[in-house]
């Protein structure tokens, strides 16, 4: 196919420290394991920047917070920032998300043509950080430890209503795009909220970890005085001191986060089984927007460039991509010019708009040597934090903070900073060099805050009297649904069927 068709499934808070090479073997996924037999799969890939609307937007555009200006949940993505559905549109795709993306702004769509559903977070500016206050804690919207003594089971919820809808809409989109009424290839997004927290989950998929052996983190609790800076800010933001975390609460909590792998994993199977049954094909890619380190050295949820946090799963399976595990360090950023490959683009018509880089040349052999960048400046930070993967090496930089240098081949827990280590000063200097060649961390401060401020004040300004909200309603278009009198009633049934009749 020249143009295949495309179809993105993406989760929330998925960490890829349990898809070393598809869903680890404990898992019960037995759509992503059959997904991952026939995928690339990329066992050391990062998310741009841990937290839900910056990674999201630089998934869609190929570019780092500080180019697309979505520092954090708050953040406006602007409408001139080109991504993969505006791509793909001008390359002659029909595009259609399912989901959520955490848009913020007046702009719900940033290039697909149609939205399925909402959004289940807010699209205004009330959830913006303030680096003019550090160590405010904004008690309505940061996480808390709630979602961890809260960790049970229940049949509905919050999420749970918008990823059932979520996947009924995707699904039956599917069945609708087989009928053939646009000529064009499709590219279809389909964006769940789980396994995000609260760690909640039905009764049918708690179950099947009652004897799980992977309740407790592989690494304890680390006292707040030990652990490196931002990992004490993220504490803090979570409001860890007015909470005491049993044994039996991070168990529960961890036992429903796989519980909802696994309610994950049956809703993307309703969309293959749907996508198989009409006879489609499509290139298939998964992934996460980041990770969560549910209970390791202590922490919970995202925030941080550790491996839990940082790391996401990422597989892609279509034709002419040969199935097999890589291991080299790769980014959201490039899912991108990835798509944009497969579509049948000129690269030309890409790379001025986007920093990642395709990874079809990796599933052919082609070796991968440029860094994984990543950028921090959201919640429970109080600068710009920035960091570089390179090869085994992990090397974090902020203003307020000192290094971190970890070597993940020999250290892969993150458990010994090398920064100071004088037998790897060589590797620090030189990981720095490249960091500063990249990174002016006090003007990438200025601009943050500063656009903290502009919000702030407009945010407030737009509260007082008449409320517009920006958030998406998807448009219900009945009059043209079903059997309508302006519609031939002679062909009506026979082109809403599939396949048709004999």
């Amino acid at each position: 196919m020249s143009s295949p068709n495309i179809l993105i499934f993406m989760v929330d808070q998925l960490a890829g420290t349990f898809f070393p090479d598809g869903p680890a073997d404990w898992l019960h996924a037995p759509n992503l394991k059959r997904l991952a037999a026939r995928s690339a799969r990329f066992a050391n890939a990062y998310t741009a920047s841990p937290l839900c609307g910056p990674a999201r937007a630089s998934f869609m555009t190929g570019c780092l917070p500080s180019r697309t200006g979505v520092y954090d949940n708050a953040a406006e993505f602007a409408p001139d920032k080109p991504t993969f559905a505006h791509h793909l549109r001008s390359s002659g795709y029909q595009s259609c998300l399912a989901g959520k993306m955490h848009f913020v702004g007046p702009d719900q769509l940033h290039g697909f043509e149609e939205r399925l559903t909402s959004d289940i977070y807010p699209a205004d500016y009330g959830w913006t950080p303030d680096y003019r206050k550090p160590g405010e804690r904004i008690d309505w919207w940061y996480h808390n430890m709630g979602s961890v003594t809260g960790a049970g089971v229940a049949e509905i919820t919050n999420q749970l209503e918008y990823d059932d809808e979520v996947a009924a809409k995707a699904t039956a989109k599917v069945y609708d795009l087989a009928r053939g009424k646009d000529a064009r290839p499709w590219c279809l997004t389909v964006s769940f909220t789980h396994p995000h927290d609260p760690y909640v989950a039905r009764r049918k998929y708690w179950d099947l970890y009652e004897d799980c052996a992977h309740l407790l983190p592989e690494v304890p609790p680390i006292p707040f005085a030990e652990q490196d800076a931002q990992s004490r800010r993220i504490f803090e933001a979570n409001d860890f001191e007015n909470y005491s975390i049993t044994a039996r609460e991070v168990q529960r909590s961890r036992r429903a986060y796989f519980a909802n792998i696994s309610y994950i994993d049956e809703k993307i199977g309703e969309v293959m089984e749907a996508l198989e049954a009409t006879r489609q094909e499509a290139v298939i890619l998964f992934t996460s927007d980041h990770g969560d380190m549910l209970g390791e050295r202590g922490l919970w949820f995202k925030m941080s460039f550790l491996e839990g946090s940082a790391r996401v799963p990422l597989m892609i399976a279509g034709p002419g991509i040969a199935p097999g595990r890589h291991e080299a360090p790769v980014s959201l950023l490039d899912v991108t010019p990835t798509l944009c490959e497969i579509a049948g683009m000129p690269s030309e018509a890409v790379t001025p708009w986007c920093e990642g880089e395709s990874l079809l040349p990796l599933t052919r052999g082609a070796e991968r040597t440029a860094p994984v960048r990543m950028e921090y400046a959201a919640e429970s930070s109080q600068a710009p934090l920035v960091c570089l993967r390179y090869g085994k090496w992990k090397y974090i930089r902020c203003a307020l903070d000192p290094d971190l240098l970890f070597d993940l081949e020999a250290d892969p827990q993150e458990l010994e900073n090398l920064a100071e280590h004088p037998a790897h000063q060589g590797t620090r200097n030189a990981l720095r060099v490249k960091s500063e060649a990249r990174w002016d961390l006090q003007a990438f401060d200025a601009d943050v805050r500063a656009s903290q401020a502009r919000r702030w004040v407009v945010y407030d300004a737009l509260r007082q009297g008449h409320y517009t909200p920006w958030e998406y309603s998807p448009p219900r278009e009945d009059a043209y649904r079903f059997m309508r009198n302006h519609m031939n009633l002679n062909t009506l049934e026979e082109e809403a069927r599939f396949p048709r009749g004999e």
